[in-house]
């Protein structure tokens, strides 16, 4: 008889607060290391440079996307399995999940590196700028399949529960390039180049970190064999495909958004660049608090435990609302700091501005559409997840940008952030809310489970 998850039992909201605090101390970290990697960028006194990672970044936020999707897939199938004490089935599944989403990444990072100066120019870059950022992917995209590898590894641990060690590995990568970058961008002279090598270095300390634990401590990833590619690949990508398609919307939105913004020039690039480094630093711990809930929804669904779905939304929901409150309380203090540090120009400041005081507040409602994303992801609905977020990214966003941004200028892109963060976040809070509500309580399914049960599947769906 396999042990239960550890979720399935004990407070819903320790569960929460536990999972996303090591979650959001790791991933801030690594957003502060990409925060600082940007502000010695800043100090070379090109803002061509600057706008060159800004124009990189909102590329690279595709591929970082479709990771993400893949770690969503892989976490629900193998906390499914936890939680319904099929240990040794999520053990071989985790295997599978990080063959198939190493082979996604690596045909992304071939078409990204290939067609690198069609997309860059797309994105509006001209110039030095255009070629600066091109060359910046070309250092940084090939890393990819590393990465996918890692964040497979690193999800398989907070699937298990394992939050601590899970920060530890995002700790550990981002503490090395924190020391890197530096090094590179300075002490060697390598300017942009050492940026992208420091990212290179990073995901490959994030992959060792993430392998160690997974395997040495938890034994969470079986040995290869084909088989498991072959078993795992329907249930995987049944749930990461819509994952990755609601993940690609929030580059799409930022791609379009940073496509209207370069109209306003380099300085208004730079401030988007700088906002969106302060958006996930700020904001870690909401990124954080989705990814946290999807282990503690999906081993609570594989053990039949159906009125701890409906608690664990209700404290997502909560947790996130005071988490964003007092985060942008302190952005506003933090503002002109940060502007002063960056050295932005008057039109940038504005941007920055923009955002600390208004945009910052649409995250209230950004927490709730990731809530609900996390629950529809793992709980076998991940169509609305990909529904909701492309209503605001790939339907909203551009509209509200080109009608705000031709009455307010540069900041009306932000404004437009945030009224598309109010108007979907709102509908979707209520949708997933409905949707935890409609499971039945009846003929609740045992953590102990023979190893030999294929894992719950459509069937398991009691719903009124």
């Amino acid at each position: 008889m396999s042990t239960p998850g550890r979720f399935v039992t004990g407070s819903t909201m320790g569960h929460i607060v536990r999972m996303t605090m090591t979650g959001t101390l790791g991933i801030t970290f690594v957003f502060l290391v990409d925060a600082a990697n940007l502000f010695w960028v800043s100090q070379l006194g090109d803002p061509r440079l600057v706008a060159a990672i800004g124009f990189a970044f909102a590329i690279q936020f595709f591929s970082v996307s479709i990771g993400i999707g893949l770690m969503i897939g892989a976490v629900a199938i193998i906390s499914h399995g936890i939680g319904a004490g099929q240990r040794d089935e999520a053990r071989h599944r985790a295997t599978g999940a990080a063959i198939i989403a190493c082979a996604i990444q690596a045909a992304v990072a071939i078409l990204i590196v290939t067609f690198r100066h069609e997309i860059v120019g797309a994105t509006g870059a001209t110039g030095d700028t255009a070629y600066l950022a091109a060359r910046y992917l070309s250092m940084s995209v090939p890393s990819l399949p590393i990465m996918a590898i890692a964040m497979i590894a690193n999800g398989s641990l907070r699937a298990q529960g394992d939050g601590g060690r899970s920060m530890v590995v995002t700790l550990t990568s981002g503490g090395v390039a924190m020391v890197v970058d530096p090094v590179l961008i300075y002490v060697l002279g390598m300017g942009l180049d050492g940026a992208a090598l420091g990212v290179v270095v990073s995901r490959c300390v994030m992959l060792t970190m993430a392998l160690r634990f997974a395997i040495g401590t938890h034994d969470l990833l079986a040995k290869p064999r084909l088989i498991d590619v072959r078993d795992t690949l329907g249930p995987f990508l049944l749930i990461a495909f819509p994952a990755i398609l609601t993940q690609l919307a929030t580059p799409v939105g930022n791609y379009l958004m940073t496509h209207v913004m370069s109209q306003f020039g380099d300085d208004a690039v730079a401030a988007w660049a700088v906002v969106g480094r302060m958006t996930v630093l700020a904001f870690g711990g909401v990124m954080s608090l989705s990814g946290a809930i999807g282990g503690i929804f999906g081993q609570n669904w594989g053990a039949g435990q159906y009125t701890r779905l409906r608690r664990i939304y209700r404290d997502a929901i909560l947790f996130g609302l005071g988490y964003t409150l007092v985060t942008w309380a302190l952005l506003v203090l933090v503002g002109p700091v940060v502007a002063a540090a960056f050295d932005l120009s008057p039109q940038g400041t504005q941007v920055l501005r923009a955002f600390t005081h208004i945009g910052a507040g649409g995250f209230i409602f950004a927490c709730a559409l990731f809530v609900s994303n996390a629950a529809f992801n793992a709980l076998g609905r991940p169509a609305r997840s990909t529904l909701t977020n492309w209503l605001r990214d790939g339907v909203l966003t551009l509209p509200l940008a080109l009608w705000l941004a031709a009455s307010f200028g540069a900041t009306g892109v932000i404004y437009a952030q945030a009224a598309a963060n109010l108007a979907v976040g709102g509908f979707a809070a209520w949708w997933g809310w409905r949707f935890v509500c409609s499971f039945r309580e009846e003929e609740p399914v045992p953590v102990d489970l023979p190893p030999t049960r294929p894992y719950p599947h459509a069937d398991r769906f009691r719903r009124r």
